[in-house]
């Protein structure tokens, strides 16, 4: 997929080439037509409409696509009309493994610090971490995580004790977990939720 580019306006928008954006549409589409489970009663029609209107949300599920996400629709909240698109890839996204939990937890490592964190990491894809409920929820949907896992978004309270949660599937069950905010593994990446 082509690499997503900032535009040249004034306001520097967040873009996708009209050939990046062709072929990132595409390939959600197929996604969505082969995963009907995922977004029942949902019209592809309308979510592209909404996308067209929304070139930086366009460009952010072009991040998570180009990351190794595989994002797809998993419903639609009932408050705000929002399509929630989330990070249906089999394992964590490949593409964004081996990271920490967040900013503070980078610059607390003296040595072997992470390339990024996923809190930064996602904040600059334009997307956030998801729950806990939004874990299990997508668990619901499919069988994810069983060989990695994924950092969820954490309370206050236990990133002020220095902690931070991941959740993973193993044994046909789902485990949330705690792990040092600092820790950071090749199996453990995040996955994203973007409203759309």
């Amino acid at each position: 997929m082509a690499t997503p580019r900032k535009s040249s306006t004034k306001h520097s928008r967040r873009t996708l080439s009209a050939s990046a954006r062709a072929g990132l549409l595409a390939a959600l589409r197929r996604r969505f037509e082969r995963n009907p489970s995922r977004h029942p009663g949902l019209a592809w029609g309308e979510i592209e409409a909404r996308l067209a209107a929304a070139p930086d949300k366009l460009w952010s599920l072009g991040r998570m696509e180009a990351t190794g996400g595989e994002p797809d629709v998993v419903g639609r909240d009932p408050r705000t009309g929002d399509y929630r698109f989330v990070d249906c890839s089999p394992e964590s996204p490949a593409g964004r493994t081996s990271v920490c939990y967040d900013r503070e937890a980078l610059e607390s490592r003296k040595e072997f610090k992470p390339r990024d964190s996923a809190v930064d990491l996602a904040a600059a894809m334009g997307i956030e971490l998801l729950s806990e409920e939004d874990y299990r929820a997508l668990q619901e949907l499919g069988e994810f995580d069983t060989r990695s896992s994924s950092w969820l978004r954490s309370p206050a309270e236990i990133r002020r004790l220095g902690g931070a949660l991941f959740g993973d599937r193993r044994f046909g069950r789902v485990f949330v977990y705690h792990n040092g905010a600092q820790s950071y593994y090749s199996g453990r990446g995040f996955r994203g939720l973007l409203r759309v």
